[in-house]
């Protein structure tokens, strides 16, 4: 009854996951899901033409670079091998580039399923509704398909608490054999994002009071701890060598004379140019100034903001949980001091699972102690708040609501948001690649003004060519958008060039402003940015779909 239709529909939620990253999903959450992974990988393997951030081309890079090159680095190596196999004769395009890592990912998200129905029994949650919520969620759906170092940091906490949990129901302690992969889960977190300590801290305290309460043996208790400790350094030492020969000419230019050079000078090399990322992530983090320039939030945003255009109801229903469980804490403290007159000792648990309302207020309140805080930085707490939501019913009342929410969730952020932004380097991609006639252009300038930064690598451009030009002018001003396009049409050193801006319909009217003047242009629907939003008044006029839509404006140059 109920569990088959359970089963059934987190099976047609996991088709339409794997089906929407095909198709694929147009949304544009967040400039990171590609410059953090694919855009270098890209740049790195397939020699196109990319822009790369500054986290990895700074003296004091911030980015491991062991997860891009495992990930992204993987799948393009693959495409990159098929095409010079001639398996493929064009694998490599702008399709491929953008699908083949998210479906890596889409595909590594199953881990969150696997790890849902591996903790539900233990946690007194139904796994198959657990499994549901899951899959139903718009993050599942949307964030968990995307290539943020988000992504693998809620995978990794995912792993990490099945690993500290009991191998089943009714169990008091972690298998015996999990210490070394909770060492290297953590510490591989830790290099991915160092914000993971706030993920792993409360499961590594689980962990160790688990370990601690099932051994009568202080030797045993030792024993689990430097197994721990052992693979962490081991694994922290595998990052640290793989960063460094990635970072610096150690592992590049120099290998010949390091093979012809001694173990220590080796070492002594390898020492003087040791590359450690999470460290390098953490002093530039904790500088206010460099967290001003990616903007300053209060420090209440996760909580009151966040949390809830992440999960809705579903962080709702926990803050009002915390909120009872401190409450009835405080009062049992009160009444015990006052009739004990003494030490409160042990008070009684709470029936809200305390334990698991900790795994997601604990990485709560230290990500809040930031002033940088953005939504996706909290989207590895949907696992705990799945569990909890789905321990004693607490979601089922609220299933309608939580599906409209998930639906507009979906639709906000997998279609509509920058979601112009794809389609349009599709659109030019098979333009500047189409069989060259006599009167093709020779050289194109592609202006984007009031959109994402665009990742260059959807364009496939080979390194070595250079007909085709790049100007992200980001959020410009009128002034200074108008002087590029007036510069760039007025060029009279390229006789045969075309000119390109790019920009959504509720800015157009800058571009008309410039008094310029279009050979022709395409509207890509639908695309909604909420840097420069529609007016409610134009969204109910005829020129609705412009407000709702990104164009392609080719300049008329002058002759």
């Amino acid at each position: 009854g109920a569990a088959m239709r359970a089963r059934g529909l987190w099976a047609l939620l996991a088709a339409l996951r794997a089906g929407w990253c095909l198709l694929p999903q147009t949304g544009y959450l967040h400039p990171d899901e590609f410059f953090q992974s694919p855009e270098v990988m890209a740049g790195d393997i397939l020699n196109l033409h990319v822009y790369y951030p500054w986290e990895f081309l700074s003296i004091s890079p911030c980015r491991t670079a062991v997860f891009p090159l495992m990930t992204s680095g993987v799948t393009y190596w693959v495409i990159k091998s098929l095409q010079q196999l001639d398996i493929c004769s064009s694998c490599i395009n702008g399709y491929t580039l953008l699908v083949s890592p998210r479906l890596l990912f889409t595909v590594l998200s199953f881990t969150l399923d696997y790890s849902i129905y591996r903790l539900a029994p233990f946690w007194e949650a139904d796994p198959w509704k657990a499994l549901v919520l899951l899959a139903g969620s718009y993050i599942t759906l949307v964030f968990y398909t995307r290539t943020f170092t988000n992504t693998l940091e809620g995978l990794l906490f995912a792993l990490l608490m099945v690993l500290v949990s009991p191998g089943k129901a009714g169990g008091s302690a972690a298998e015996p054999t999990s210490s070394p992969l909770i060492g290297i889960v953590t510490t591989a977190g830790f290099f991915n994002r160092p914000t993971f300590l706030a993920f792993a801290l409360m499961p590594l305290i689980y962990w160790a009071g688990s370990i601690v309460d099932s051994q009568k043996s202080i030797k045993t208790v030792i024993n689990h701890f430097l197994k721990l400790v052992l693979c962490a350094c081991f694994t922290a030492a595998v990052f640290i060598t793989a960063d460094t020969f990635y970072f610096t000419s150690v592992g590049i230019e120099n290998l010949y004379s390091i093979r012809n050079s001694s173990l220590l000078d080796v070492i002594a090399q390898l020492h003087e140019k040791m590359i450690v990322t999470p460290f390098n992530f953490l002093s530039y983090n904790l500088n206010p100034h460099n967290l001003a320039l990616h903007g300053i939030h209060p420090r209440v945003t996760h909580f009151a903001v966040n949390g809830i255009m992440l999960f809705g109801i579903l962080h709702i229903l926990a803050v009002t949980a915390g909120f009872k469980m401190l409450k009835k804490f405080f009062h049992q403290l009160i009444w015990v001091r006052s009739h004990c007159h003494g030490s409160p000792g042990l008070l009684v648990p709470s029936q809200d699972n305390p334990v698991l309302l900790l795994f997601y207020f604990v990485p709560l309140v230290f990500l809040s102690l930031f002033s940088h805080q953005e939504p996706r930085f909290l989207i590895p707490l949907i696992l705990p708040l799945v569990l909890f939501s789905t321990s004693q019913n607490r979601a089922s009342k609220w299933k309608h609501v939580i599906t409209a929410f998930n639906i507009l969730g979906a639709l906000l952020f997998g279609c509509l948001h920058q979601g112009g932004l794809i389609p349009c380097l599709f659109h030019l991609e098979q333009l500047t690649h189409s069989p060259e006639p006599l009167n093709q252009p020779g050289h194109y300038t592609l202006i984007f003004a009031h959109t994402y930064m665009p990742p260059r690598s959807l364009l496939n451009i080979p390194k070595i060519d250079s007909h085709i030009e790049v100007i992200d002018m980001a959020g410009s001003g009128e002034e200074t958008l108008c002087r590029t396009v007036k510069q760039q049409a007025n060029n009279f050193t390229c006789n045969n060039c075309c000119v390109f801006v790019i920009i959504p319909g509720t800015v157009r009217n800058m571009i008309t402003n410039c008094g310029a003047s279009f050979e022709n242009e395409t509207l890509i629907f639908p695309h909604l940015s909420m840097e420069d939003p529609p007016q409610l008044s134009f969204l109910f006029s005829s020129n609705w779909r412009s407000q709702l839509g990104l164009y392609i404006l080719q300049i008329e140059r002058t002759s």
